[in-house]
């Protein structure tokens, strides 16, 4: 970004988050099964920031956790249980240090939600690196398989202003270079880039115009397993 534009953002950035009302967490068990009858054959874990904690939607029934464990329990049809470990404002940091410890041992996937909060933050790409290294051994050793989310696409943001969306996009751009890089070393661990929000879709956001609505949530969850079965497939 041009370093004139900087004051700006600086300006822009204060407003911002002086007018936003951001909505709370989901209420309501961070848990549940999805799919068909019986003793789950699936276990899925989704960690993270304000995101994984349903911010956005009233239950984590409509959350990102559900929905993609209805993805899941798709094809072929089968019973998948998921739980949601999540903070509002969760930095990395936060989430390598107190709330992975709360993950259990024993699931057959794990999806991390992260990354926003530190580009709001301004943490570095080397503080990324360090914490995003921790969390994604700490659910390798938890997990089957790990699912690293790419952060979600500041630029179609409806609550920010221009120069701030552009800047947060060129940052959160470097931290995920970062995370494409620590996934790429490791097995099973997949990292999936940001599909980014249909054209037009208002209702993909919540009220606060930055976390997901109901749809929204389905919508990403649905491109996350598109994106991972072509990976899949390559």
């Amino acid at each position: 970004m041009n370093p004139l534009l900087m004051p700006l953002v600086l300006v822009q950035g204060r407003m911002a988050r002086a007018n936003m009302q951001l909505l709370p967490p989901a209420a309501g068990p961070a848990h549940g099964v999805v799919g068909r009858e019986g003793e789950p054959s699936l276990r899925l874990v989704v960690l993270g920031e304000s995101t994984a904690a349903g911010c956005g939607v009233a239950t984590h029934q409509e959350g990102f956790a559900a929905a993609f464990a209805a993805e899941l329990s798709g094809e072929p049809a089968r019973c998948v249980s998921w739980q949601a470990v999540g903070q509002h404002g969760a930095t990395a940091r936060r989430i390598r240090h107190r709330l992975l410890p709360l993950v259990e041992h024993s699931f057959d996937r794990a999806v991390l939600l992260a990354g926003a909060n530190d580009v709001l933050s301004g943490r570095t790409a080397r503080e990324w690196g360090e914490d995003l290294t921790a969390i994604v051994d700490g659910l390798a050793d938890r997990a089957a398989h790990v699912t690293v989310l790419a952060i979600p696409p500041f630029h179609q943001f409806p609550s920010l202003p221009l120069a701030l969306r552009t800047y947060l996009t060129e940052e959160a751009a470097a931290l995920d270079d970062v995370s494409r890089r620590i996934c790429k070393t490791r097995r099973s661990v997949t990292w999936v880039r940001s599909a980014g929000l249909p054209e037009g879709q208002k209702e993909f956001f919540a009220e606060d115009g930055f976390h997901p609505s109901s749809l929204g949530y389905r919508y990403w969850a649905h491109a996350v397993a598109a994106v991972e079965a072509t990976v899949a497939g390559e």
